[in-house]
């Protein structure tokens, strides 16, 4: 009983900087999206989010069976109106009214879920859309607000428009030049101030990947936070990675337009692991984690101190979505497809201190497709089967410096057979091309190379069902075409 006292406090001193991290990172949020052939069961995905601690859910839609299953999680949520739905919110108020009660007022009233934003689009304002949205952003932005007033709901729910970081910019390289970029400057400001004037924060998304995928002359080290990078100073202010830079330039934006104090979030901040010679789990694990132990002590940035409001890109990987921007989008995932993590990742938000997998995933069996033993890599079939395996499944992890890239010609067939095979839940019809193709139970995965096993599919509706299977048979009939 006599050092009670003392161990006590020992203790406590122990435990300090693990508290403070605890504290610091309270409320930590990142994006669930949904473009996946075989997505999990969202209510596996709502488990994954409350064992992991994840407080905040960003989503681009507003499904209803992920919102049913965030009803009574505690889970904040952002629902998302996509952009090709930006029109027709612009144009008729019953719409956007409409909306707000199926996918908001529903949901809060009825289902317990506690919806925070609604994000009116998402990135409307990218220069590769040519100005599609620009004319329907603000006026849908207007009408989703006035809706979600009669609703009874705008002291709760928010509206924003997530924004990509090249809506600003900076005449002189550094953030004190920043400004909205010149071609959308008033749009810029109407929508701003729109927000301000309603409590709404400003949304950016924030990639220091981008910088370096569309630049191979960028610094890397200026990427991360170790503080390996050579220092930018901006008028007596030092920067030492690109994401502070970035953000200040925005805060730079801000206050130069008279929005000095508005509210700022992170909709989108990540890197992925696949796809591309600087993503990879590496890279990926050495950006995300020193992130969160930037974030962690709640000095903000030097334009914007205190606590960060963020979300992390993203949650699990989609192997759905388009790779026009490049084949490192479906590979943004702290967890593979199937909810199992990548790398090593302190959160801060578990008493383990990593992250912890989606529980009870259901696989198909341990089987893959692959190029036939006695298959000649000269067969005049071969080019046209791999073609179509991938343009149907996913070859993202084939190429120069990706996970696969170590793989001989006969890998990256087998690759791409498999990768077809599984998308179509190992259907022995999928595994049929041309004498060139077998199905294995021997794992042709490599140390680098992971041969997938899909998950059991799930299925929201019969109609999902039905799409799959036609799907299956339409593609099989046009393949025999090409190659008969």
């Amino acid at each position: 009983m006599g050092c009670l006292k003392g161990c006590v406090i020992i203790i406590i001193i122990i435990l300090i900087p693990f508290l403070c991290w605890m504290e610091s990172v309270d409320g930590i949020g990142a994006n669930w999206g949904t473009q996946s052939s075989h997505p999990l069961p969202p209510e596996t995905v709502v488990k994954l989010l409350r064992d992991n601690g994840i407080q905040k859910v960003k989503l681009f839609d507003a499904d209803y069976g992920s919102l049913r299953a965030l009803g009574g999680s505690g889970i904040e949520v952002m629902v998302g109106i996509p952009n090709d739905m930006l029109a027709t919110m612009a144009s008729s108020m019953k719409a956007a009214e409409k909306w707000v009660s199926k996918n908001v007022s529903d949901h809060v009233n009825n289902g317990n879920v506690n919806i925070r934003y609604v994000a009116v689009g998402n990135e409307p304002f990218l220069s590769t859309y040519n100005g599609t949205f620009l004319k329907s952003t603000y006026p849908a932005l207007q009408n989703i607000q006035a809706a979600l007033i009669k609703a009874g709901l705008a002291t709760k729910v928010k509206v924003t428009v997530p924004q990509n970081a090249d809506v600003y910019e900076s005449s002189t390289g550094a953030p004190s030049g920043g400004d909205f970029r010149a071609d959308i400057h008033d749009f810029m400001i109407k929508i701003t101030k729109f927000l301000n004037d309603n409590g709404s924060p400003f949304t950016v998304n924030i990639y220091p990947f981008i910088s370096l995928y569309i630049n191979p002359n960028f610094p890397v080290e200026y990427a991360f936070f170790d503080g390996n990078a050579t220092p930018v100073n901006d008028g007596g202010t030092t920067y030492t990675n690109v994401f502070d830079a970035n953000y200040d330039t925005l805060v730079w934006a801000l206050q130069k337009n008279g929005f000095a104090n508005m509210g700022i979030i992170v909709g989108e901040i990540g890197w992925p692991s696949d796809g591309d010679r600087n993503a990879n789990n590496q890279y990926a694990q050495r950006f995300m984690q020193g992130f969160m132990t930037h974030i962690a002590g709640n000095k903000g940035t030097p334009m914007r101190t205190g606590p960060l409001d963020v979300y992390l890109f993203s949650l699990i990987d989609e192997d759905d979505k388009s790779i026009q921007p490049g084949n490192f989008e479906r590979h943004w995932g702290v967890f593979y497809y199937d909810g199992q993590p990548k790398y090593s990742l302190n959160l801060g938000t578990t008493n383990s201190g990593a992250l912890i997998p989606a529980s009870n995933v259901r696989y198909l069996q341990k089987k893959w497709c692959v190029m036939k033993d006695s298959a000649k890599l000269d067969d005049p079939s071969i080019a046209q089967s791999v073609s179509y395996a991938c343009a149907l499944g996913d070859c993202t992890s084939l190429g120069y410096g990706t996970s696969c890239g170590d793989l001989d010609a006969r890998g990256n067939i087998s690759y791409a057979f498999n990768s077809y095979y599984q998308k179509n839940d190992q259907a022995d019809e999928a595994c049929k091309f041309p004498n060139v193709s077998m199905v294995t139970k021997e794992d042709p995965s490599t140390r680098t190379c992971r041969f997938e096993i899909m998950i059991e599919p799930y299925f929201a509706g019969v109609d999902r069902l039905i799409g799959s299977v036609g799907s299956l048979v339409a593609g099989l009939v046009l393949f025999l075409a090409l190659v008969l």
